[in-house]
């Protein structure tokens, strides 16, 4: 008898799977809502990268400036971890999902993996809301310039470097 009680409690338990899908489907609206863009804090972070845009804009005015070439190292080293810094803050603007923690930091994409195409991104833009997707096009929008701004600034510092070298006295054999 304690047989087939057991038998028919396990049977129910495996023709039974609502509480599971609703489980999953709380997942995976916890998980949506996890990922979802959040423009308040994007603005936050935004404003300190613009600041230590500012900083990197007068290092490089400087720099043109100085003709001493000790003032231009210093200056060089200072640029140089100005834009690491900007870096570091850029690649948190995005939380979990888009470009930080999720695609691009755990094991896919860009230097964690192998990532070819947009095909892992289409599970994330399609839990968005309208609404989300609207924000996120503003968060993106804000950090192309933010992207282009950086590269001008690596740009500018690898010219700098060049001319550094090509000013220093070749070695005598």
């Amino acid at each position: 008898m304690n047989r087939k009680l057991l038998c028919a409690a396990m049977l129910a338990l495996a023709v039974a799977p609502v509480p599971v899908l609703t489980q999953a489907a709380t997942e995976e609206k916890e998980a949506a809502a996890a990922t979802a863009p959040n423009p308040a804090e994007f603005d936050k972070q935004m404003a300190q990268a613009l600041e230590n845009m500012k900083t990197m804009q007068a290092q490089m005015e400087r720099l043109q400036a100085t003709k001493d070439p000790q003032e231009r190292q210093k200056l060089l080293q200072e640029h140089w971890d100005a834009m690491q810094a900007t870096m570091g803050s850029m690649r948190g603007m995005w939380g979990p999902g888009m470009m930080g923690g999720g695609a691009y930091g755990k094991g896919g994409g860009m230097m964690g993996g192998p990532m070819m195409g947009w095909g892992h991104m289409g599970g994330y833009y399609s839990k968005l809301t309208p609404e989300q997707l609207k924000e996120r096009q503003y968060m993106m929008d804000q950090y192309m310039g933010m992207q282009q701004n950086m590269m001008n600034h690596m740009m500018w510092h690898q010219q700098y470097l060049q001319q550094q070298q090509e000013q220093k006295p070749a070695p005598k054999p």
